[in-house]
């Protein structure tokens, strides 16, 4: 897993974002934020090899709908032979679209392992728009990046955003947990 991730980064840093996947530090620090009992629908954007994946597939109750968002061709047929309950899509950018090709009208997460920092602001601005459109009100978007450039455009479309720290993680990450 972690040799196949490295080549990925190798072949398309801007996409995936990492040289190895994240650590269960950053997973626990990412997924503590979650109310399960309460969560009926949530979407994983950018799954990458599945670390998250795996963690809110145990977490999650069996009525809780899943959604996983993973553009990269061989990690997505991976993911959807263990997670074949999961819905899946391509392009995070269209999440407003797919929800509604699903009959979702809203959802209760979004779980975020894109790589903003790669993006330009174009791209950013899209895809935060259609995941604050997917929220439901009271929603939550909880993401991780490698550094603080991300705040004032989520503190500009949250209500509540809060930041945490996960130095055991290579490398070490911030968590955003925000409220629609």
């Amino acid at each position: 897993e972690r040799v196949s991730f490295f080549y990925k980064f190798l072949k398309s840093p801007k996409r995936v974002g990492s040289i190895t996947p994240s650590s269960t530090f950053l997973a626990n620090a990412m997924l503590r934020h979650v109310d399960w009992r309460n969560t009926n629908s949530i979407v994983e954007l950018g799954a990458g090899t599945g670390v998250f994946t795996r963690h809110i597939n145990r977490k999650k109750k069996d009525s809780c709908v899943g959604i996983i968002y993973e553009q990269d061709v061989e990690m997505q047929r991976r993911l959807k032979v263990s997670y074949p309950h999961f819905n899946f899509c391509t392009t995070a950018e269209t999440i407003q679209r797919d929800l509604e090709n699903l009959n979702i009208n809203g959802v209760d997460c979004v779980i975020s392992g894109l790589p903003f920092a790669n993006f330009d602001q174009s791209l950013r601005n899209r895809i935060m728009d259609g995941v604050v459109r997917s929220l439901k009100p009271g929603g939550s978007f909880i993401a991780f990046q490698y550094s603080k450039q991300m705040m004032d455009q989520l503190e500009d479309i949250f209500t509540y955003v809060d930041l945490s720290f996960v130095p055991f993680n290579f490398p070490p990450a911030f968590v955003y947990h925000c409220k629609k």
